[in-house]
């Protein structure tokens, strides 16, 4: 482990690494001061759940607008910088509400101000967010690609050593320590973030970059027609005359679509150029099958799970971050260089027979062979979200690798959007099956059904693997 946190090291820099860590890290301890806010809510404010809900719900709504971070900061530079000026705004934003609950105590026992500083806390580390997944996507290219894998896969593991740490200490930081405090506890990993953003650099660009744009498009295209098409490869040499005849071609109608004769160098020209060229290489770049394919799989195997596990005994935060980690660690020492399809393979073939746990809790076989129905939630719980993260961790490091140069926080921000997106549907369609099924917590005779029914659906997606290119792996696509 130390060798290869040394070799990242040696690969990225220790700031750049660091900062990656400490984002990925507070991401996941937020569940520690989300504990108060939610104790807040109930038990200060004396909120009704319905209230409570909505007041979670609306200063979430930043997290569902990620592309719009991601645009931004990818076609408005600020003084000539695209990720470094946006990563301090944001960490500005996420440092101040804490600072201010944990100052202004009138501040957070108001409902409507609480949500006001919650939606904007909530605004700059999704912000955050966006602009550290642009700068993974852009640190691993190149002759670094071959670690991007392992960066993706050192960021998640640190998120869920956060969630750990957040969800232990949460709890009894709730129990020992006033409530300001633990907002102001909190605000130290943002202030953190705020110094460490001055030791990373940040590549300076300018508007005469943007063309770029099209050259990352078309290399995108040489990679669909040589790994997608079911002709036997080109000769040596072939492929780079083919490049260079096609570039030059599309490049010349790319020119011809934005004119030069007719550049305006006033700043909001520039900025509406920008915004121009990213929007029509993003219609291009979702043209391409290696791209579209993988992400409608994506998100067709979001909608298996059908979400009936409300019925069922709570499970702890925790036993979640410590199935991500292990799903990360494994993935990466074990699975990255095997092909995606058969792990995506693997891992609906194991979530069937992780459902079928279930059928065992609701037959009772498990209490008959004392089996308590705790440890089998719990362990039934670790296992799932570790082969989650199989499904998860090859969808990071694809998108990573098809992220054109120039445009990897709107591309990597729709990406995840669609994933959320997947997911959303899943609670929708696994809500409302057991509302049409009748489950709930006091009725549970066509629980059977429910679960069979996610059987079939977990195996569904297994139908539409000829959408993921067929030799593409963790490192390579």
């Amino acid at each position: 482990m130390i060798g290869w946190i040394k070799q990242l090291r040696i690969t990225f820099g220790a700031s750049f690494l660091w900062l990656v860590c400490l984002i990925y890290f507070t991401q996941g301890f937020r569940s520690f001061v989300w504990t108060a806010i939610s104790y807040q809510l109930k038990y200060r404010l004396k909120l009704p759940s319905s209230a409570s809900q909505f007041v979670t719900s609306i200063s979430f709504v930043p997290w569902s607008i990620k592309p719009i971070y991601g645009i931004i900061s990818d076609c408005i530079p600020i003084r000539g910088r695209k990720r470094i000026p946006y990563l301090v705004i944001a960490t500005l934003f996420s440092l101040f509400p804490w600072v201010i609950l944990g100052s202004v105590e009138s501040v957070s026992n108001s409902k409507h101000q609480l949500t006001i500083f919650l939606l904007l806390q909530n605004t700059g580390s999704a912000m955050a967010d966006v602009v550290i997944d642009a700068m993974i996507a852009e640190a691993a290219r190149h002759e670094k690609a071959t670690f991007s894998g392992d960066l993706q896969s050192l960021s998640w593991m640190t998120m869920a050593l956060g969630g750990i740490c957040g969800s232990l200490f949460g709890g009894y930081a709730l129990n020992n320590i006033q409530m300001n405090n633990i907002f102001l506890l909190f605000s130290v990993l943002p202030t953190i973030q705020l110094f460490s953003c001055a030791f990373v650099a940040d590549s300076s660009i300018s508007s005469s970059q943007l063309p770029e744009f099209s050259t990352s498009i078309n290399s995108i295209g040489i990679l669909d027609e040589a790994r997608l098409s079911p002709q036997s490869p080109p000769k040596p040499g072939t492929l780079m005359r083919k490049r260079s005849h096609k570039s030059s071609k599309k490049i010349s109608i790319n020119t011809s679509k934005y004119p030069e004769t007719e550049k305006d160098e006033s700043l909001p020209s520039q900025w509406f150029q920008s915004f121009q060229k990213a929007g029509y290489t993003l219609f291009k770049v979702f043209q391409r099958p290696i791209i579209l394919r993988p992400m409608a799989w994506f998100f067709l195997a979001q909608t298996e799970v059908l979400n009936l596990e409300a019925s069922f005994l709570g499970t702890a935060y925790v036993n979640g971050w410590i199935g991500l980690m292990f799903g990360t660690f494994t993935y990466n020492r074990f699975l990255k260089k095997v092909k995606l399809r058969t792990i995506l393979m693997f891992a609906h073939v194991t979530l069937t027979q992780l459902t079928l746990l279930d059928l065992i809790l609701v037959s009772r076989l498990n209490v008959s062979h004392g089996i308590s129905d705790k440890v089998m939630v719990l362990f039934g719980s670790v296992l799932s979200d570790a082969v989650q993260q199989f499904k998860f961790m090859p969808f990071l490091i694809l998108s990573g690798q098809l992220c054109p140069p120039g445009i990897e926080g709107t591309l990597f921000a729709l990406y995840m959007s669609i994933n959320n997106f997947g997911s959303a549907m899943s609670s929708f369609v696994g809500d409302t099956l057991a509302s049409f099924l009748n489950i709930s917590s006091g009725s549970f005779d066509n629980l059977s059904l429910g679960i069979a029914i996610q059987v079939v659906c977990t195996l569904v997606p297994l139908i539409f693997l000829f959408l993921i290119p067929k030799d593409a792996t963790g490192i390579s696509i």
